[in-house]
């Protein structure tokens, strides 16, 4: 049996559309699973080899099931990050007329990518969210709703019409996916990464946001994802979910993580990974005078002859 990558189902998701992307998705079983927590756990309890999940759009920011689930249990990695360019089309049964319309379903975070569109075109209209934006497609299929919100490429896998095709309420809107498996060594390093983490404090006080962003700030690297998350221990009480520029193995970030780890009360390494917004071969390097890797080793250096009275 070939290895199997989970993804957030069922058939028809922009997710399978976006692993479909990846080279490796050729050479394994492809199982979706009702959600994203469950598809997560089939990585942890063994039942498959990673999984593949939304973690961002352009639109609302960072989807909270994947971060929280990444934040709690079992520890995982990113290894790879894929970004889609999403527009949605409203599928319905054969027959079913604009005017018809009285129910309307998608996945949640859909429905800040058509907004506008739904006030416009059926004000009416009662939204309850799906599992998936192709469950939805499988609900209406079931005669639950009379239409969804889904990739148009959904249609024929459940017998559905496009009443309506290429709905967004802003342009160029696009989904980060990532493919999600067990730790291990992180990939070598391509000149253009990216290194995901959550961090914790170790205790609520003025400044704190600024000490833990410093690390970064002093070292030149420029974050690219930013988003606080409840720990569940009551009000006030965050955990904060970061991207940044740049690999593990680079100096400036292997030096901001250690200075994190000495200030903070815990910190998770969620993996460093290709960007997926750069082409392959390009690299993203230092802006900032002294935060290249040979500035680094050089000061390195300077300190240990220092050290050794050899100034």
């Amino acid at each position: 049996m070939p290895a199997s990558y989970a993804y957030l189902g069922p058939e028809g998701t922009f997710t399978e559309v976006a692993l479909r992307t990846l080279p490796e998705s050729a050479t394994r079983q492809l199982v979706p699973y009702v959600s994203v927590q469950s598809a997560l756990d089939a990585v942890r309890n063994g039942e498959a080899e990673a999984a593949f999940v939304p973690i961002e759009n352009s639109v609302e920011g960072g989807v909270t099931t994947t971060l929280d689930e990444l934040v709690a249990g079992e520890p995982l990695m990113i290894y790879r990050e894929v970004l889609l360019s999403i527009t949605f089309a409203l599928l319905v049964r054969p027959g079913t007329k604009l005017s018809g319309i009285k129910t309307v379903t998608a996945h949640p975070v859909a429905q800040p990518q058509v907004r506008n569109w739904l006030r416009a075109h059926l004000p009416e209209a009662v939204w309850e969210s799906a599992a998936s934006n192709a469950d939805g497609a499988r609900l209406v299929q079931e005669g639950r709703y009379d239409a969804a919100f889904a990739g148009e490429f959904a249609a024929e896998r459940y017998g559905l019409e496009v009443l309506e095709a290429g709905i967004h309420d802003a342009e160029n809107a696009q989904t980060r996916f990532v493919l999600v498996g067990r730790p291990a060594r992180p990939a070598a390093p391509t000149g253009a990464d990216k290194t995901s983490i959550v961090l914790w404090q170790n205790e609520d006080h003025p400044g704190g946001l600024r000490d833990l962003l410093g690390e970064f700030a002093t070292r030149g690297i420029n974050l690219m994802l930013l988003q606080s998350r409840p720990t569940g221990a009551g009000i006030g009480n965050y955990c904060f979910c970061i991207d940044a520029e740049g690999h593990i193995s680079d100096r400036r970030v292997a030096e901001a993580l250690m200075g994190l780890k000495r200030i903070c009360r815990q910190v998770r390494f969620l993996g460093s990974y290709p960007r997926a917004d750069v082409r392959p071969g390009e690299t993203v390097g230092p802006t900032l005078p002294g935060t290249s890797d040979e500035e680094f080793v050089a000061a390195s250096d300077w300190v240990a002859r220092c050290q050794d009275g050899r100034f």
